[in-house]
């Protein structure tokens, strides 16, 4: 490294290795998932960090199922491969720092059907037409399954990298092995010196009211409730007074109910005004937040009109849409509004921007 790159500014490609302090789990152990909470220094890093931002993470990857790929290509892992548009690296490493190693690719799975001696129903499900029967397929596959399963079709390392996507975190966990997401997995057990490589992702569209007197509606379950407890300590500590309302939602509330003792504190010294909750498997009936915004109509109702903001955060493929969906029945149902009228409403809480979503 020259001085004046030491010098440079941390970025995106040049990460600020911040010191990992906490790594704890926050889920019981007879939970049926894993939830932990980590805090990373970003001292030293002249970062602007504001809540509601987001931290990126850049993990490695699993390095035994590095060696599995390797053993399954009959490689070495000490092959010269491309690892960035300007740098080659050593197989492995490119492996382990560079490549997202777990889900197959379009061009992954056309190479296999190129080279493999035998895969007539994968041949087929790649017709465009069949898309729906190659996710159904493909759910739970990875790429070390594709190798092991298919040991006809061979690659050089080179040949191999060109057809991964660049690392990214994933969460697997099928096909008769078990998978950790790569970047949860990396922070909870393969940060071996302390230091996690950092940089803040800017969310302008994400943060919290200009006027500390604006109430806000928050729903997060799952780590969806990351940025609102941020929102909540942000608020109490610059003595904010809007309003501040939170539906939580998990699976049980006995092993799920992350940052209760917060949360119940937040209530208790005045911060959050509400807290509702909802624990889909501790019932016979699920139970989810879109469920405890209907069962709370008339009063999100009464805080959109006297301009409160509302903020989503979570799941993107059903839990965004399903509150989505609850937020226009509320705004027609209590607005006595037609459907495109209540279209109309949500979409200008947007365009003003008092709809606020960081979904994933």
């Amino acid at each position: 490294m020259t001085a004046e790159t030491a010098k440079a500014p941390y970025s995106r490609t040049r990460p600020f290795p911040g010191k990992l302090l906490v790594n704890r789990r926050i889920s019981s152990e007879d939970s049926g998932k894993e939830t932990r909470h980590f805090e990373i220094s970003i001292a030293g890093s002249g970062f602007n960090y504001e809540p509601g931002d987001s931290m990126a993470v850049y993990p490695s990857n699993d390095p035994q199922l590095v060696e599995e790929i390797i053993q399954a290509l009959g490689a070495s892992g000490n092959e010269t491969v491309p690892a960035t548009k300007a740098e080659s690296a050593p197989f492995r490493d490119a492996l382990l720092r560079h490549y997202s190693i777990t889900t197959p690719t379009p061009k992954f799975l056309k190479a296999i059907v190129e080279r493999a001696s035998a895969t007539p129903l994968l041949g087929d499900l790649l017709d465009p037409s069949r898309k729906h029967d190659l996710q159904q397929y493909l759910w739970g596959m990875e790429v070390i399954d594709f190798l092991v399963d298919h040991p006809s079709a061979r690659f050089t390392p080179s040949e191999f990298v060109r057809l991964l996507s660049k690392l990214q975190p994933r969460l697997y966990e099928s096909h008769g092995r078990m998978r950790a997401g790569v970047a949860s997995a990396f922070l909870a057990d393969r940060v071996d010196d302390g230091f996690v490589p950092i940089y803040p992702t800017v969310a302008k569209h994400f943060h919290l009211p200009e006027n500390p007197d604006t109430a806000v509606i928050m729903v997060g379950p799952g780590t969806g409730l990351a940025p609102f407890r941020a929102f909540l300590q942000e608020r109490q500590t610059t003595g904010a007074g809007g309003r501040n309302w939170l539906f939580f939602g998990s699976q049980r509330e006995a092993c799920d109910f992350s940052y209760r003792e917060d949360l119940e504190r937040f209530k208790a010294e005045g911060v959050l005004t509400r807290l509702d909750t909802a624990f889909s498997r501790d019932q016979a009936q699920k139970l989810y937040v879109q469920h405890r915004m209907l069962e709370n109509a008339a009063e999100i109702w009464r805080w959109l009109e006297e301009d409160a903001q509302f903020f989503v955060c979570g799941d993107a493929s059903r839990m965004a849409k399903d509150v989505d969906a609850a937020l226009l029945r509320i705004v027609r149902e209590q607005g006595s509004k037609s459907v495109e009228q209540a279209n109309a409403y949500v979409e200008k809480l947007k365009t003003d921007k008092r709809y606020k979503r960081d979904v994933y």
